[in-house]
C-alpha cells in the first residue's frame, strides 16, 4: 500500500495559518484606522480630550490630556492590556484629568468595538466609553 506525503506538505502551512492575521489585538477587529476620543470613565462624563489609537499592529498611542502616549498591545480581542505604556512629560494645568485617564487605561482587561463606539472594562466593574471621531 502506498502512502500520500499530501497531509504531511500540510502540517508545515497549517502550522502558518494563525499567523496569517497580521493583528490578533483590538486594533485587528474594528478599532484600528481611527481616532477614538474618550467620553466617559465610569459613566461619568470625561471633559477633558484624550484620544486612543492603534497605529500599528501590536501599538497603541494617543493624546492624554497633557501628553502624547503610546505602548505595546499584545494580548488577543477580546483582551486590552495597557500596562507599559509610556508618555512625554510636559507639565499643564490639566494633570488631574491625565493622571485619571492614564490609571484607568492601565486597569481596562476587555474591550468591544461596536460601529463607532469603543468599550474598555475590567471584571471591578469600571469602564472607558470611547467615541469615533
Amino acid at each position: 500500500m502506498k502512502r500520500s506525503l499530501l497531509p504531511f506538505a500540510l502540517i508545515p502551512a497549517l502550522a502558518v495559518l494563525p499567523a496569517c492575521r497580521a493583528d490578533e489585538t483590538v486594533g485587528g477587529y474594528g478599532a484600528a484606522e481611527r481616532v477614538w476620543r474618550l467620553e466617559s470613565i465610569d459613566g461619568a462624563a470625561f471633559s477633558a480630550r484624550a484620544t486612543l489609537t492603534f497605529p500599528e499592529p501590536g501599538k497603541i498611542a494617543g493624546q492624554a490630556p497633557c501628553n502624547r502616549y503610546f505602548g505595546p498591545m499584545t494580548v488577543p480581542y477580546p483582551w486590552f492590556d495597557a500596562g507599559q505604556v509610556a508618555s512625554t512629560r510636559m507639565a499643564c494645568p490639566d494633570l488631574t484629568s491625565e493622571s485619571k485617564f492614564l490609571k484607568a487605561l492601565s486597569e481596562m482587561s476587555l474591550s468591544e468595538v461596536s460601529g463607532d463606539v469603543l468599550l474598555l472594562s475590567n471584571d471591578a466593574g469600571r469602564t472607558m466609553v470611547f467615541k469615533a471621531e
